[in-house]
C-alpha cells in the first residue's frame, strides 16, 4: 500500500499465508486491529485489490493496525482454492496470529471477502471472542451464504453493481433490519469513487 507496508507470513491451515501490515504513524498507539479480506481469488482478487487497500487506509486513519492477506493459493500464500470453505479458516488463522488481546478486533471484506468476513465473525462470536465491528463492501450475497451480522455492521453497496446486484444485498439485509449505505451510480469496484468509499467508512464508523 505504501513504502511502510510490512510484508510477512503467518502459519495457516494450508501452509504459509502472505500478509501485509499497515500501522498508524509512529508514536500513535493503535486503537485496534482490523483484518481485511480480499475479493474472489478465482477472478483476480488479491490483498492488493484497490478496494481492499482503501479499506486498510480507512482503518489506519481510524487508528487501527490494518492487516490484509492473500487467501490460499494467491500470491505468496501456499495451498489451493477451497471454494470458500478453507478461505474462512485462512481468515481465522490470520486473526489468531495478529489479534491483540488488549485491543478491539474489526473485520472487513469486499465482495467474496465480505462473505468470508461475515462467516469468520460468526465463528468468533460462537467461540465467545467476537469482533468489535464489521465493514462489508459489496458483499457476495448472491452467490455465497453471507452470515447474519451484528446491527452495528457497516454495509456499503454500489447502486449499479453489475457483479452483486443491490437487490441481493437488500434481500439479505431486510430480515436483519440492517441499514445498507447505497452509493448512487457506482458499480462493484467503486471505480473513481474509492476516496468517497473511504470517507463513507470512516464517517459511518464514527457514527
Amino acid at each position: 500500500m505504501n513504502v511502510n507496508t510490512q510484508r510477512l507470513r503467518v502459519a495457516g491451515p494450508a501452509g504459509a499465508i502472505e500478509v501485509a501490515l499497515d500501522t498508524p504513524p509512529v508514536g500513535t498507539p493503535a486503537r485496534g486491529v482490523a483484518v481485511v479480506c480480499h475479493p474472489h481469488p478465482q477472478h483476480g482478487g488479491t490483498m492488493d485489490n484497490k478496494v481492499a487497500q482503501m479499506l486498510a487506509r480507512a482503518f489506519v486513519q481510524l487508528g487501527y493496525r490494518a492487516v490484509r492477506f492473500n487467501f490460499r493459493g494467491v500470491g505468496g500464500s501456499e495451498g489451493h482454492w477451497d471454494d470458500g470453505r478453507g478461505e474462512i479458516d485462512d481468515a481465522l488463522a490470520v486473526v489468531a496470529a495478529q489479534r491483540d488481546a488488549s485491543l478491539p478486533l474489526a473485520l472487513a471484506g469486499f465482495s467474496f471477502g465480505g462473505y468470508v468476513a461475515s462467516q469468520a465473525a460468526k465463528r468468533l462470536a460462537d467461540a465467545g471472542a467476537p469482533a468489535e465491528r464489521l465493514v462489508l463492501v459489496g458483499p457476495a450475497t448472491q452467490n455465497y451464504e453471507v452470515a447474519p451480522v451484528p446491527p452495528n455492521t457497516i454495509v456499503v453497496h454500489g447502486e449499479v453493481d453489475d457483479v452483486v446486484p443491490l437487490a441481493a444485498t437488500l434481500d439479505w439485509a431486510r430480515p436483519q433490519h440492517l441499514p445498507v449505505i447505497v452509493v448512487p451510480g457506482v458499480g462493484h469496484f467503486f471505480h473513481g469513487q474509492l476516496t468517497l468509499l473511504k470517507s463513507i467508512v470512516v464517517g459511518a464508523w464514527h457514527r
